[in-house]
């Protein structure tokens, strides 16, 4: 399969080209910074499935009515520790960072938060979320539901979606302590990611419609959970906290990615925070952390690698690498945000595995 081009750009251009794109669509300036400074962070990060690749859907759901402009997100406080912000199916980045910070908000002052966040779009890299949790000194569990994609261990249909999981905790010095992963063995966008750039993708990724192992992310038809039957166990688990206990659609019921454009998707998304000085003294939890990560690093390596990683740093030096050096884009989607093109209007009424 032949690869296409990149283009390395500054972050901030591509953050305000970005930007740009999405108010042009119709998104309010605010809800369009917020949405492009999460893109670009996911795109430095190297995650390019949750960056630039998104933008031409995200624009056309946009323009067609798919997310709520004009959201109005409240607060219900339903216990001193527990709440739902209702999101008004606002632009998933935009309002879930603000439902964040309502948790942020609760668990400073109660030591505890269980915050859901109800009927949003899709809401991108969950790292983002729990990156900032950490920042403020607390715990951070973050989870979320997402389209019907995953071939249950032992079935022959899609039912889950590959319903990510996120973790942070603060440390001593440096960088928080950050971990995200879909329950698939790959997240969906990573797949995108592979078709913009005309890349193969391995064969225990996922399998095409008759369900066979496929290395072409063109005939994805079904992805494959982590682990066989423990991560179907813990896509189970997210789906019924991120969306049964709001209320929300679950399973095979939650809304496409695709399917109708101009209809809000009614997503959910649980924040679990916690503050350590509520069990421990915060400097002495940062320090444990960062004595952990320390002796991680000066483990001996296996052999074939350079060093011991803890899950997500590699992400994180990237961040830092691409935040002073430029990000890699595909070209043809760099050529598109600098373009006066909206969208391409190829999304709307395709399946979960759309081009």
């Amino acid at each position: 399969m032949q690869e296409v081009g990149t283009t390395l750009v500054d972050a901030t251009e591509l953050q305000d080209l970005m930007k740009q794109k999405l108010m042009k669509a119709g998104l309010k300036e605010e809800h369009a910074e917020e949405t492009a400074r999460h893109l670009t962070y996911a795109d430095a990060c190297g995650i390019h499935s949750h960056g630039t690749v998104r933008m031409a859907y995200y624009a056309e759901r946009v323009a067609k009515g798919g997310v709520n402009r004009d959201p109005q997100i409240s607060f219900e406080e339903t216990s001193a520790s527990t709440g739902i912000v209702h999101c008004d199916n606002g632009m998933g980045q935009y309002v879930c960072n603000i439902a964040l910070d309502y948790a942020i908000g609760m668990a400073k002052k109660s030591g505890v938060a269980v915050v859901g966040a109800e009927k949003t779009g899709h809401s991108g890299m969950l790292s983002y979320y729990v990156k900032k949790a950490a920042e403020n000194n607390l715990i951070a569990i973050a989870m979320c539901q997402s389209d019907p994609m995953v071939v249950p261990f032992g079935g022959s249909e899609n039912y889950f979606g590959t319903n990510p999981l996120a973790f942070s905790a603060p440390k001593a010095d440096g960088e928080p302590l950050v971990f995200d992963m879909a329950t698939t063995v790959q997240a969906w966008g990573k797949v995108l990611d592979a078709r913009s750039k005309h890349r193969s993708i391995p064969d225990t990724w996922a399998v095409d419609g008759e369900g066979n192992p496929t290395t072409n992310p063109s005939d994805v038809r079904g992805l494959l959970p982590i682990a066989g039957p423990k991560g179907y166990g813990l896509m189970m688990m997210i789906d019924v906290l991120s969306g049964t206990l709001m209320g929300l659609p679950f399973g095979k019921h939650v809304s496409s990615m695709y399917a109708d454009l101009t209809k809000k998707r009614n997503l959910g998304q649980l924040y679990i925070l916690i503050d350590p000085k509520k069990f421990t003294q915060l400097d002495a939890f940062k320090n444990q952390i960062s004595q952990m990560v320390e002796e991680l690093h000066e483990m001996p390596p296996a052999k074939g690698f350079d060093q011991v990683y803890l899950p997500g740093e590699r992400s994180q030096l990237r961040y830092k690498e691409a935040m002073k050096n430029g990000i890699e884009v595909a070209s043809d989607i760099y050529d598109y945000l600098k373009s006066d093109t909206v969208h391409f209007d190829k999304y709307n009424g395709k399946d979960a595995f759309a081009e």
